[in-house]
């Protein structure tokens, strides 16, 4: 006897594998948490295997869910597909969404992954560049709606989230301890002064490692352990990691992560992508 495996039960446990955790997926999907781990659970017990690795900290796929995983992607598409092709409104046209480059993850792939799923015929124009170049290609109406790193937030802007700043270094590195300090920062992070501000009242010497427009080539620095770097809470890459300083390097500050939404952005299509990012950061 054919069997059918439930697609929102597969939903969820995508959302999970993403997101790393039930928590934040129950955000994302707007569903409780309880909800989530139930379908989990009737997902596991209707394929008869363990999917989820719960022993750790943080939850991991098992060998069955990875398996798992790549068919769920395709499926979930597919079933995405066929939704939006007969009930499409037709919603048609372009958003040009401004983002800082380095909190384009975790939380942009999967909000343009759910927007594309629901406007499969609305372009989305992404522009990655820092929070002084995005602000003022807003200013000229060259963005519908940006994103920014920054200490306030400007009449207009709305605050998603706000998170501290943190050392980040190469995994089991030892570039922090390094006198003088190096530091790895682009021209235009909006971050370097006050790092350096930070670094010097500390009275810690330090030298730029390297100087550059490209947030590429900062990674690999950092990643061979020639300098240190400050990004927000979560949204380092997974080849980079926290630096366990022990207070021997200064506390940084917070910054605010806020979104500018133009007022000629009108329509369903452009409220749901403003949505959509505000459940992926207050899910950060």
């Amino acid at each position: 006897m054919a069997r059918n495996l439930d697609m929102t039960a597969l939903r969820s446990f995508v959302a999970v594998a993403d997101t790393g955790g039930v928590t934040r997926a129950a955000g994302f999907l707007n569903l409780t948490q309880s909800a989530v781990s139930m379908q989990l659970k009737r997902l596991e017990e209707s394929l008869d295997a363990e999917l989820l690795d719960r022993t750790a900290r943080q939850i991991a796929l098992t060998p069955a869910g990875e398996k798992l995983l790549g068919y769920a992607r395709r499926m979930l598409e597919l079933n995405d597909e066929i939704w939006s092709r007969l009930t499409d409104t037709a919603y048609e046209g372009e958003i040009i969404l401004g983002v800082p480059h380095d909190i384009v993850y975790p939380a942009l792939p999967m909000v343009l992954q759910r927007f594309n799923a629901e406007f499969p015929r609305m372009k989305v124009q992404l522009n990655s560049s820092y929070t002084k170049g995005l602000k003022t290609c807003f200013r000229k109406g060259e963005c519908d709606l940006i994103l920014t790193t920054e200490d306030g937030v400007e009449n207009g802007g709305e605050t998603l989230k706000e998170l501290p700043l943190l050392w980040i270094g190469a995994p089991g590195g030892t570039a922090w301890r390094q006198r003088p300090l190096r530091l790895a920062f682009g021209r235009n992070c909006i971050f370097r002064s006050g790092v350096i501000r930070r670094v010097e009242a500390a009275g810690i010497p330090w030298e730029l490692a390297v100087e550059s427009d490209m947030d590429r080539t900062i990674e690999a620095t950092v990643s061979a352990d020639l300098a240190i770097n400050a990004m927000l809470e979560g949204t380092e890459p997974p080849h980079l990691e926290q630096v366990n300083h022990k207070g021997t390097l200064p506390e940084l500050a917070t910054k605010k992560i806020n979104m500018y939404v133009s007022e000629t952005m009108h329509g369903e299509a452009g409220t749901r992508m403003a949505d959509l990012l505000r459940q992926a950061y207050a899910q950060m």
